[in-house]
């Protein structure tokens, strides 16, 4: 079965264009080195009455929308040989800092999942 890393982080509206550029870039070292699926996604739908949104879990504030993003790798084994090598990549290296990323990275989550059900 194969290996997900996930992320949920929200994201200033007018910023949705910058952090796209910069997760079509990161999505490609990523594939390069070996992930076989790479998806950042933006919130089009999370209205169902009796669920808690992903923008309440989020913690999302007024101008914000959400990003849900997944990596799909071989194994957490291969998981953790392709991070290694996409990290030491200077393209994916934030040479201004985080303040210039176009999201928060401490409102970020991330987890690593096992699957468990695959088609």
């Amino acid at each position: 079965m194969s290996y997900v890393d996930g992320f949920v982080a929200p994201v200033p509206e007018g910023e949705i264009e910058n952090y796209r550029q910069l997760s079509e870039n990161a999505g490609k070292v990523w594939l390069e080195y070996g992930a076989l699926d790479f998806k950042e996604c933006v919130i089009d739908d999370d209205n169902i009455e009796g669920l808690r949104s992903f923008a309440d879990t989020a913690g999302v504030r007024e101008g914000e929308t959400v990003v849900f993003a997944f990596i799909v790798f071989e194994s957490r084994e291969h998981r953790d040989e392709v991070n290694k090598k996409v990290l030491a990549d200077p393209r994916i290296k934030c040479e201004q800092g985080p303040e210039k990323m176009p999201f928060d990275c401490a409102r970020m989550a991330y987890g690593g999942f096992k699957t468990i059900v695959e088609y």
